[in-house]
Protein backbone atom coordinates (compact mmCIF):
# COMPACT_ATOMS: atom_id res chain seq x y z
CA UNK A 1 0.00 0.00 0.00
CA UNK A 2 2.95 2.42 0.21
CA UNK A 3 4.57 2.08 -1.97
CA UNK A 4 1.15 2.49 -4.84
CA UNK A 5 0.42 5.57 -2.41
CA UNK A 6 4.11 6.58 -3.17
CA UNK A 7 3.46 6.33 -6.45
CA UNK A 8 0.64 7.87 -7.40
CA UNK A 9 1.89 10.52 -5.24
CA UNK A 10 5.28 11.10 -7.73
CA UNK A 11 2.37 10.80 -10.74
CA UNK A 12 0.26 14.03 -9.33
CA UNK A 13 3.90 15.71 -9.18
CA UNK A 14 5.21 15.31 -11.97
CA UNK A 15 2.09 17.19 -13.36
CA UNK A 16 3.11 20.18 -11.77
CA UNK A 17 6.18 20.57 -14.00
CA UNK A 18 4.82 23.68 -15.80
CA UNK A 19 4.32 25.12 -12.44
CA UNK A 20 8.20 24.45 -11.63
CA UNK A 21 9.28 26.17 -14.90
CA UNK A 22 6.63 28.96 -13.97
CA UNK A 23 8.80 29.33 -10.42
CA UNK A 24 11.52 29.44 -12.30
CA UNK A 25 10.71 32.27 -14.10
CA UNK A 26 10.96 34.24 -10.94
CA UNK A 27 14.73 33.81 -10.50
CA UNK A 28 16.43 36.58 -12.49
CA UNK A 29 19.80 36.01 -11.11
CA UNK A 30 19.03 32.41 -11.79
CA UNK A 31 19.74 31.19 -15.26
CA UNK A 32 17.50 27.71 -16.02
CA UNK A 33 17.77 25.45 -19.22
CA UNK A 34 16.86 21.60 -20.27
CA UNK A 35 18.41 19.79 -23.23
CA UNK A 36 17.84 16.84 -25.24
CA UNK A 37 21.01 14.23 -25.89
CA UNK A 38 21.23 16.13 -29.38
CA UNK A 39 22.25 19.26 -27.90
CA UNK A 40 19.00 21.11 -28.07
CA UNK A 41 17.17 23.51 -25.65
CA UNK A 42 13.87 22.17 -24.80
CA UNK A 43 13.17 24.70 -22.00
CA UNK A 44 14.33 27.73 -20.44
CA UNK A 45 13.68 31.11 -18.31
CA UNK A 46 13.70 34.18 -18.91
CA UNK A 47 17.23 34.90 -17.45
CA UNK A 48 18.33 31.99 -19.81
CA UNK A 49 16.96 34.00 -22.64
CA UNK A 50 18.31 37.32 -21.41
CA UNK A 51 22.18 35.48 -21.51
CA UNK A 52 21.83 34.51 -25.00
CA UNK A 53 21.09 38.02 -26.36
CA UNK A 54 17.68 36.79 -27.57
CA UNK A 55 14.41 38.39 -27.01
CA UNK A 56 11.89 35.44 -26.42
CA UNK A 57 11.76 31.87 -25.82
CA UNK A 58 11.24 31.25 -29.43
CA UNK A 59 14.36 31.87 -30.49
CA UNK A 60 16.16 29.88 -28.00
CA UNK A 61 14.14 26.68 -27.78
CA UNK A 62 15.31 24.37 -30.33
CA UNK A 63 18.69 25.41 -30.96
CA UNK A 64 22.19 24.71 -30.07
CA UNK A 65 24.98 26.41 -27.48
CA UNK A 66 27.05 27.13 -31.20
CA UNK A 67 23.63 29.18 -32.53
CA UNK A 68 23.59 31.11 -29.48
CA UNK A 69 26.90 31.76 -27.62
CA UNK A 70 30.16 32.67 -29.02
CA UNK A 71 32.09 29.54 -29.83
CA UNK A 72 34.48 29.54 -26.99
CA UNK A 73 31.32 28.70 -24.29
CA UNK A 74 29.57 26.94 -27.25
CA UNK A 75 32.51 24.58 -27.13
CA UNK A 76 33.06 24.41 -23.01
CA UNK A 77 29.50 23.76 -22.40
CA UNK A 78 29.22 21.15 -25.10
CA UNK A 79 32.13 19.52 -23.95
CA UNK A 80 30.62 19.05 -20.11
CA UNK A 81 27.54 18.31 -21.72
CA UNK A 82 28.92 15.39 -23.93
CA UNK A 83 30.54 13.98 -20.51
CA UNK A 84 27.67 14.22 -18.35
CA UNK A 85 25.80 11.90 -20.92
CA UNK A 86 28.78 10.15 -21.59
CA UNK A 87 29.00 8.87 -17.75
CA UNK A 88 25.72 10.18 -16.39
CA UNK A 89 27.94 12.48 -13.56
CA UNK A 90 25.92 15.31 -12.58
CA UNK A 91 28.37 18.81 -12.82
CA UNK A 92 27.94 20.78 -9.40
CA UNK A 93 29.28 23.80 -8.25
CA UNK A 94 31.11 24.79 -11.61
CA UNK A 95 32.85 28.14 -11.13
CA UNK A 96 32.44 29.65 -14.72
CA UNK A 97 33.43 33.10 -16.13
CA UNK A 98 32.14 34.84 -18.88
CA UNK A 99 33.38 38.36 -20.18
CA UNK A 100 30.65 40.98 -19.84
CA UNK A 101 30.02 43.66 -22.49
CA UNK A 102 32.28 46.17 -20.60
CA UNK A 103 35.61 43.60 -20.25
CA UNK A 104 34.75 42.95 -16.92
CA UNK A 105 34.56 39.09 -16.07
CA UNK A 106 30.82 37.86 -14.64
CA UNK A 107 30.93 34.87 -12.46
CA UNK A 108 28.39 32.27 -12.27
CA UNK A 109 27.83 28.45 -10.24
CA UNK A 110 26.60 26.20 -12.12
CA UNK A 111 25.19 22.71 -11.74
CA UNK A 112 23.88 19.82 -14.43
CA UNK A 113 22.22 16.58 -13.85
CA UNK A 114 21.29 14.43 -15.67
CA UNK A 115 17.75 13.35 -16.50
CA UNK A 116 16.92 9.49 -16.52
CA UNK A 117 14.27 7.39 -18.55
CA UNK A 118 13.09 5.62 -15.55
CA UNK A 119 10.37 3.61 -17.37
CA UNK A 120 13.06 2.30 -19.46
CA UNK A 121 15.47 -0.37 -18.38
CA UNK A 122 18.70 0.70 -17.41
CA UNK A 123 17.49 4.35 -17.08
CA UNK A 124 19.09 5.81 -19.86
CA UNK A 125 20.15 9.41 -19.44
CA UNK A 126 17.58 11.29 -21.98
CA UNK A 127 18.92 14.66 -21.74
CA UNK A 128 20.18 17.24 -18.99
CA UNK A 129 18.65 20.28 -16.58
CA UNK A 130 21.22 22.66 -15.80
CA UNK A 131 21.12 26.06 -13.34
CA UNK A 132 23.61 28.83 -13.26
CA UNK A 133 23.97 31.35 -10.59
CA UNK A 134 25.18 34.90 -11.53
CA UNK A 135 27.84 35.32 -8.25
CA UNK A 136 27.10 38.88 -7.94
CA UNK A 137 29.41 41.00 -5.49
CA UNK A 138 27.66 41.09 -2.10
CA UNK A 139 27.53 44.29 -0.42
CA UNK A 140 30.13 45.88 2.34
CA UNK A 141 27.08 45.43 4.89
CA UNK A 142 26.83 41.89 3.91
CA UNK A 143 30.16 41.08 3.99
CA UNK A 144 30.94 43.15 7.58
CA UNK A 145 27.81 41.22 9.24
CA UNK A 146 29.36 38.34 8.54
CA UNK A 147 33.04 38.77 9.96
CA UNK A 148 34.14 38.90 6.14
CA UNK A 149 36.04 42.18 6.10
CA UNK A 150 39.12 41.20 7.44
CA UNK A 151 39.21 38.05 5.50
CA UNK A 152 38.60 39.92 1.93
CA UNK A 153 41.54 42.44 2.91
CA UNK A 154 44.35 39.83 3.87
CA UNK A 155 43.28 38.19 0.63
CA UNK A 156 43.99 40.86 -1.42
CA UNK A 157 46.98 42.32 0.48
CA UNK A 158 48.49 38.62 0.12
CA UNK A 159 48.00 37.76 -3.66
CA UNK A 160 51.38 36.90 -4.39
CA UNK A 161 51.57 34.73 -1.43
CA UNK A 162 49.96 31.12 -1.13
CA UNK A 163 46.34 31.76 0.76
CA UNK A 164 45.54 28.55 2.88
CA UNK A 165 42.10 28.11 4.04
CA UNK A 166 43.17 27.53 7.60
CA UNK A 167 45.43 31.07 7.60
CA UNK A 168 41.97 32.83 6.43
CA UNK A 169 40.18 30.83 9.18
CA UNK A 170 42.32 32.52 11.68
CA UNK A 171 41.69 35.82 10.04
CA UNK A 172 38.25 35.51 10.83
CA UNK A 173 38.39 33.72 14.10
CA UNK A 174 36.62 31.09 13.55
CA UNK A 175 36.73 27.46 12.41
CA UNK A 176 37.41 26.43 8.49
CA UNK A 177 34.26 24.80 9.33
CA UNK A 178 32.42 27.86 10.04
CA UNK A 179 34.54 30.16 7.19
CA UNK A 180 33.20 27.57 4.62
CA UNK A 181 29.80 28.23 5.61
CA UNK A 182 30.32 31.79 5.44
CA UNK A 183 31.85 32.42 2.79
CA UNK A 184 28.80 30.06 0.78
CA UNK A 185 26.30 32.31 2.15
CA UNK A 186 27.92 35.87 1.12
CA UNK A 187 30.09 35.07 -1.76
CA UNK A 188 28.21 31.79 -2.91
CA UNK A 189 31.34 30.25 -3.17
CA UNK A 190 34.32 27.83 -1.12
CA UNK A 191 37.45 29.85 0.32
CA UNK A 192 39.44 27.99 -1.89
CA UNK A 193 37.18 29.60 -5.56
CA UNK A 194 37.11 32.77 -3.67
CA UNK A 195 40.99 32.54 -3.74
CA UNK A 196 41.37 31.37 -7.30
CA UNK A 197 38.55 34.32 -7.96
CA UNK A 198 40.79 37.24 -6.48
CA UNK A 199 43.38 36.34 -8.26
CA UNK A 200 41.49 36.00 -11.46
CA UNK A 201 40.00 38.80 -11.43
CA UNK A 202 43.29 41.21 -10.90
CA UNK A 203 45.28 39.28 -13.58
CA UNK A 204 42.21 39.89 -15.86
CA UNK A 205 42.76 44.07 -15.01
CA UNK A 206 46.43 44.06 -15.28
CA UNK A 207 46.06 42.11 -18.56
CA UNK A 208 43.80 44.89 -19.71
CA UNK A 209 44.99 48.16 -18.05
CA UNK A 210 49.16 47.12 -18.03
CA UNK A 211 51.89 46.13 -20.33
CA UNK A 212 53.11 44.12 -17.64
CA UNK A 213 54.93 40.76 -19.00
CA UNK A 214 52.92 37.35 -18.69
CA UNK A 215 55.49 35.87 -16.35
CA UNK A 216 55.48 38.97 -13.99
CA UNK A 217 51.35 39.15 -13.77
CA UNK A 218 51.82 35.60 -12.61
CA UNK A 219 53.76 35.78 -9.64
CA UNK A 220 51.94 39.31 -8.43
CA UNK A 221 48.63 37.28 -8.70
CA UNK A 222 49.70 34.37 -6.68
CA UNK A 223 49.86 31.73 -9.43
CA UNK A 224 52.88 29.39 -9.25
CA UNK A 225 54.57 30.31 -12.36
CA UNK A 226 53.74 31.96 -15.79
CA UNK A 227 52.09 27.98 -17.31
CA UNK A 228 50.10 27.50 -14.34
CA UNK A 229 48.87 31.16 -14.68
CA UNK A 230 48.10 30.58 -18.41
CA UNK A 231 46.22 26.86 -17.34
CA UNK A 232 44.17 27.97 -14.70
CA UNK A 233 43.22 31.43 -16.43
CA UNK A 234 42.31 29.48 -19.81
CA UNK A 235 40.01 26.71 -17.94
CA UNK A 236 37.83 29.28 -16.28
CA UNK A 237 37.30 31.64 -19.23
CA UNK A 238 38.47 29.36 -22.20
CA UNK A 239 40.99 32.12 -23.31
CA UNK A 240 44.60 32.37 -22.62
CA UNK A 241 46.17 35.13 -20.87
CA UNK A 242 47.47 36.57 -23.87
CA UNK A 243 44.67 36.03 -25.95
CA UNK A 244 42.30 38.21 -23.24
CA UNK A 245 45.18 40.74 -23.38
CA UNK A 246 44.56 41.19 -27.08
CA UNK A 247 40.76 40.94 -27.25
CA UNK A 248 40.79 43.55 -24.48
Amino acid sequence: MPTTMATESSNRLFSCQPRLVELLETLVDVMFCAKALDGTYVEVNSAFVRRTGRTSKRDVIGAQASELFVAELAERYEEQDTQLFATGEPVRDQLEVIRRTNGELGWYLTTKLPVHDEEAEGSPVIGLVSVSRDLKAPSEENITFEGLQNVVTHVRQNLASSIRVGELAEVAQCSEAQLERRMRKVFGVTATQYILRVRVEAAAKKLRQTDDSLASIATSCGFYDQSDFTRRFARLTNETPAQFRSAS
